[in-house]
Order: structure tokens, then sequence, then C-alpha cells
């Protein structure tokens, strides 16, 4: 892997890896950690607009040459970055980036094609609430948070969207969409010269005027268990807990414990909430740590009239991962890290995942590195410095329940 830092102040994080194929990811830190109270949901309108037409090329053109040039293409709008990737024979890489680079670069924003995504992005937002998990988790960040932009869906809300104006469009693109604010991350076996003659020939980005450091902001959690309905089978429970406190290593201990704790058929929650006592048909912990979300989840599903149950049992399990004794010794230690390695390297072996971590990471973090080295060294970590994190972390949840309308 190596990073090459532009004379436009773009970076590439470049990784070569013999393959017929290419992937690469253009990144901006324009997601919707960038929007302001009144642009809940612009970052979003714009990663759809930008494939409505450009200077030269129709949006019935782009979406030819999509199928006929990539195996596969998408973008994603998410709180920290909004994201353009996909993957073409090594062979098509130039005439794939040039059409990116020329959606990203060139696009013209009409005034009809902005009103058709609108109406489309209201769709979606009706399809997106229907989704019981998506629900569950939107309704636990509302209840959990009172100002950051993180309580808010991504997408935003249908009387902002259909409120917004072409102008705010533009004015959100001009501000993020700059040289000096995109990562692209590609891997590839062509030479690295070839590559960087081709973003650089394309990606003709310009400069911010006032460039700046983009901070993401946090917020304590309110704790406590909250309560939404519809129309379901069966309840959805999620907790949350913050990590944005945590340092490095910290988050690394806290990788280490979840392997034991949530992941997995063995795991501590798994054995105890499904196995013993049948309560829930999925359960699981995660952690976030992506730049404005950082937070550790807890999630299920059981029956409805189970729900009760299910968060004592859950809450008696995370007492007793506060007091795990002899879990982390150096042996266990080791085969943590294997493990982790192993679900990493499964991840990463799709190129497109690999391209969209290493932007995704150095933008985040300015640390590309970062995709390889938090599961480096598990190893060297202590049983009590696990223990203590694990402590630090579990206090004070923010509990979603989503139970049936009857």
């Amino acid at each position: 892997m190596k990073k090459i830092c532009m004379k436009n102040g773009m970076k590439i994080i470049y990784e070569y890896r013999e393959s017929d194929i290419t992937s690469f990811c253009v990144a901006f830190n324009a997601g919707a950690e960038r929007e302001g109270k009144k642009e809940r949901g612009l970052a979003h309108v714009v990663e759809h607009c930008i494939f409505k037409g450009t200077k030269k090329r129709s949006e019935a053109q782009i979406n030819s040459e999509f199928d006929e040039i990539f195996g596969f293409n998408n973008a994603m709008t998410n709180f920290p970055y909004v994201i353009y990737y996909g993957t073409t024979l090594s062979k098509d890489f130039e005439k794939g980036f040039e059409l990116y680079s020329d959606i990203i670069v060139n696009p013209t924003f009409s005034e009809e094609g902005f009103e058709e995504e609108k109406s489309i992005i209201c769709e979606e937002l009706t399809e997106w609430k229907d989704d019981k998990q998506q629900f569950c988790e939107d309704e636990l960040l509302k209840n959990s948070f009172s100002n950051i932009r993180l309580k808010e869906c991504i997408i935003g809300n249908e009387k902002n969207i259909k409120d917004f104006s072409i102008d705010e469009l533009r004015k959100f693109y001009k501000k993020y969409y700059t040289s000096d604010n995109c990562v692209i991350g590609i891997v590839t076996s062509l030479k690295e010269e070839e590559v960087t003659d081709i973003i650089n020939n394309y990606m003709t980005l310009s400069k911010r005027e006032k460039p700046s450091l983009f901070d993401y902001e946090y917020e304590k959690n309110t704790s406590g268990i909250f309560t939404s309905k519809m129309d379901v089978k069966g309840a959805v429970i999620q907790y949350l807990f913050p990590i944005y406190k945590l340092k490095d290593d910290e988050i690394k201990a806290l990788r280490a414990f979840n392997v034991i704790f949530g992941e997995g058929t063995s795991s501590m929650l798994y054995d105890k909430i499904r196995t013993k006592y049948g309560l829930a048909y999925d359960i699981y912990s995660k952690i976030n740590n992506d730049g404005g979300i950082k937070l550790f989840y807890i999630g299920l599903g059981t029956a409805s009239e189970n729900f009760d149950k299910s968060i004592e049992f859950v809450n008696d399990t995370i007492c007793e991962a506060k007091n795990l004794k002899g879990q982390f010794s150096s042996d266990k230690l080791l085969k943590i890290e294997k493990t982790m390695s192993l679900k990493r390297s499964l991840k990463l072996e799709r190129s497109i995942q690999l391209a969209k971590e290493l932007a995704t990471y150095e933008l985040m973090y300015g640390k590309a590195e970062n995709v390889y080295d938090e599961v480096k060294d598990i190893n060297l970590l202590n049983e009590d410095y696990i223990i203590e994190v694990v402590r630090s972390v579990l206090v004070t949840p923010s509990i979603q329940v989503v139970k049936p309308n009857k």
C-alpha cells in the first residue's frame, strides 16, 4: 500500500494486487455530518443528482456506459463521507475513471433532474422506514441524542427534501466537492505511474478557497429504555453505548472483547440468549468506529411477549462480561487475533471492499493503514486492560424496543 499526495491536495491510496480487474473508490468528506440543521438530507440529494447528466453526457448515456464498462458500480452517502466506487477490467480502468470523473467534476444539476430525484428520495424514505431493523436504529439514535447530526436519518426528512432549492444543492457541492477534500482508493495490477497519470488527467477538481479542518461532533447519550411501535411481528431490541472517547488501543481491546462477547454462535450473547434460553432468533454485538458515529451496538429480535425477559438476560450477560477472567490469556488472545485476521482478510478479499476501506479510513482518520493495523498485535494486550476498557464502555446504555402495533 502506498499513499500519494497530489499537488492539488487530493490523496491516492494505491494498493497493488495481481488481477485482471481494477477497483476504485472516490471518497469525499461530504456526508451527512457536514450538513447544517436546515440541510438535513442534502448530502444524499447531491449524491443522487450527480448522476443526472454532465456537460457532455445525458443521464441515459451515463447509465448505458456504466452497464458497458463496469462489473459493479454504486454510490453511497454515510454520516462521515460520500463515496462513488466501482470495478472494471483493468484494461477499461481509464474509460471507467473518466466516466466517474466527468460525473463528479462536471454535473449540470438541471432543475428537472433535481425535482425528479427529490421525488425518488421521498419514496426511498418510505421504504427505509418499513425496514424494522433500520426503523429501530433510527428511533434509537433519535432518542439517544439531542443535538448532533447522528440523531436524524441519513437521507433526511420529507419536508426538508421537498423544500431544498437547486441553489442550496449547488452551494453544498461547490463547498465540499474539492480536490483537497477527496481521497481515492485503488486496488489494481496497473503500474502506480499509469494510475496517477490517469487520475491527475481526469479528476480536475479545484481546491477550497478557504481550507478548514472538519471535526466530528459527539454527544453523551441519554440512557434509558425507549419504546416505539410499528406493523411488525415480534419485537426488535437494540442497545447503544458511545465509544468516542476511546483511543486506538482501547478500540483494539474492545474488538478483542467483542469476539468473545457477541460475534458468532459461540459468543456469550448467543450462548445465553439464543442457545440456553431460546429467546432470540438473532443476536449480535458490533462496533462502528466511523467518524461522527463511534458506537458499540447490541441487537436482537425476539417474540413481543419476551422483550422484558430478553433485556434482563442481556443485562445479566453484560454484568458477567465485566468480570471475565481467564478469557484473554496470551494463548487465547493469539486465537482471537487469528480469528479477527481471518474475518478481515475475507472481508477485504473483494477488491472493491478494500478500495472503499482504504479511501474512507484515510478520509476519516488520516490513516489508511488502519485497515490492517486495527487487528494487528491484539496478542500484546493484557486481560486487565481489556476488562478495564469493557467496564468503561458498558455503562448507561440507551435501549430501543420496537413492538407490534397490536
